[in-house]
């Protein structure tokens, strides 16, 4: 397993990399299309390839004799990315197009949890809006309105009140806020408790839990503001005890492998589990992911002392009951650096200073929206840095962690200061 290609261009995707080529399995990784981060990686090289282009990526990965695909980007895998590089005799790392609606769409998700006896929140579905503000008139508040398919993790709007949920209801089914993922929607109580991320390797029958993590979804200090992709997500989740670990597993994780067992499409790659933990320890699905999170890869590869190379070679080949994990000790806290303006509108182009005035070998600065021109680096996303860092605990995590980001600048930077405040409290 000489060659490895990593598709996506995100935190996550040089997080992936930036691991990858640490194993002595590893000769090269490519990146495609990749970021400032995985072109300055020694052993990392971008490939100007779109992540979208599956017929390009295919030509690539034949013609440098690529051992080994990983898919970073949920989209990808929704369009059967994974089954098309299978077809060409190509091995990939990742679910299928069957599987992946578990992400690629939320009632999907749903009626299978539902079919599965999975714990998840009471929903019903809606193309219509006026059957959708019918319904919302005999619901209590708060309340869950979700866009059916892919929306970047900004699909989701936990309305306050009943006038919020409808034009929550109106922005997606009339005026499109997500375009076609939008078309229809699915409106779910709102499930009271504090939400985890609990990932999984996964090889058909064999399931390998990563450590467990916790993100912040919110834009703003205090777990406020609009949804985003993530602004920041610690490793290990204090939250997670060896008895929830052990219902999680038994009450989520194996009913869903086995539920795809049962359907005839066994399920391969990263399973993510967002999950709302009760205020009677009692875990239930807020939403699937078919892949690794971002940000919580960042912290969690910062703890893997594993080969994370020959792990996804395995499952590549369905050989991961061979496999166990080890892991640093250490508390990994990354925290999420955006543009100003995120998630909603926000300036390119803007120039970093800082990054390479961070030396300390406990932190680690993940790229996501970069680019690298004429060795100037400048932000071209709404997420553009990860600063992640360990420490003895959770404390000293975070206080590493804002000691990187403190070194670093451009215009209208934007991040929250209190990435871990649930743990520490």
């Amino acid at each position: 397993m000489k060659n490895i290609l990593v598709i996506g261009s995100g935190g996550r995707e040089h997080a992936l990399a930036w691991k990858l080529i640490q194993s002595t399995h590893t000769e090269k990784v490519y990146v495609a299309p990749g970021n400032a981060g995985t072109a300055l990686e020694d052993g990392i090289e971008n490939v100007a390839i779109s992540s979208d282009d599956i017929a390009a990526l295919i030509t690539f990965a034949k013609d440098k004799k690529i051992d080994l695909t990983i898919v970073g980007p949920e989209a990808l895998l929704v369009a059967g990315i994974v089954d098309q590089f299978t077809a060409q005799g190509l091995t990939i790392f990742g679910p299928k197009q069957f599987n992946a609606q578990l992400e690629g769409s939320k009632s999907f998700a749903k009626e299978f949890m539902q079919s599965c006896n999975i714990p998840t929140a009471s929903y019903q579905e809606f193309t219509d809006v006026t059957l959708a503000t019918n319904y919302l008139a005999e619901q209590s508040f708060p309340i869950v309105i979700k866009a059916d398919g892919l929306a970047a993790g900004k699909g989701v709007v936990i309305a306050q009140n009943k006038q919020e949920a409808i034009d929550a209801v109106i922005s997606m089914l009339t005026d499109g806020a997500h375009g076609q993922a939008g078309k229809k929607i699915v409106i779910e109580e709102f499930i009271h408790g504090e939400e985890v991320s609990f990932i999984c390797l996964v090889d058909h029958a064999t399931v390998i839990p990563l450590a467990s993590s916790q993100d912040h979804k919110a834009r703003d200090n205090g777990d406020l503001g609009p949804n985003t992709g993530g602004m920041g997500a610690y490793s290990p989740a204090p939250l997670v005890t060896d008895a929830l670990h052990a219902r999680i597993i038994s009450g989520v994780i194996q009913p869903t492998v086995q539920g795809f067992i049962d359907a005839g499409h066994p399920y391969q790659g990263f399973l993510y589990a967002g999950l709302m933990i009760t205020a009677e320890g009692e875990p239930k699905v807020l939403e699937f992911n078919c892949r690794f999170g971002d940000p919580e890869t960042q912290p969690i590869l910062m703890r893997l002392q594993s080969d994370l190379s020959l792990l996804c070679w395995d499952a590549a080949r369905n050989q991961l009951e061979q496999q166990t994990l080890s892991w640093n000790s250490q508390t990994a806290l990354g925290v999420v650096m955006a543009a100003g303006g995120y998630p909603f509108n926000y300036a390119k182009g803007e120039t970093i200073s800082g990054i390479d005035d961070i030396s300390a070998s406990h932190t680690k600065v993940f790229h996501a929206g970069t680019t690298l021109n004429n060795d100037v680096i400048s932000t071209s996303g709404g997420r553009v840095l990860c600063v992640t860092s360990l420490g003895k605990d959770i404390k000293t995590a975070q206080q590493n962690a804002y000691l990187g980001v403190n070194a670093i600048s451009w215009k209208d930077v934007y991040y929250r200061d209190d990435i871990g405040f649930k743990a520490i409290k």
